[in-house]
């Protein structure tokens, strides 16, 4: 099973399954502020919702998350979850912003 995976805010972690209703597209977030997008650009995968969760299933040996502000990373085969960073601070918690 492959370990956590993380670009910028966004961090994918491992599940055995993936369920939910299948998302027509391959964009796993969106930057609030730049528009940029963290997606597949290469390889077969799916991504799927369920109660506001995405789940990512890599059907390819791998696939190529993408991000114009870091480098790609290789996801390989398999299911996981997606997560957005979380930071702390003194006015309490917010998401990473990216």
């Amino acid at each position: 099973m492959m370990q956590a995976i993380r670009q910028g805010d966004v961090i994918l972690l491992p599940v055995q399954q993936v369920e939910g209703q299948k998302i027509p597209h391959l964009t796993l977030a969106e930057g609030e502020v730049t528009g940029h997008k963290h997606r597949i650009t290469e390889g077969k995968g799916e991504l799927y919702e369920q109660d506001s969760t995405l789940y990512l299933r890599v059907f390819s040996e791998s696939a190529l998350l993408a991000h114009q502000q870091h480098k790609a990373i290789s996801i390989p085969q398999g299911n996981s979850m997606l997560k957005i960073q979380r930071e702390y601070e003194p006015e309490g918690w917010r998401y990473v912003g990216d």
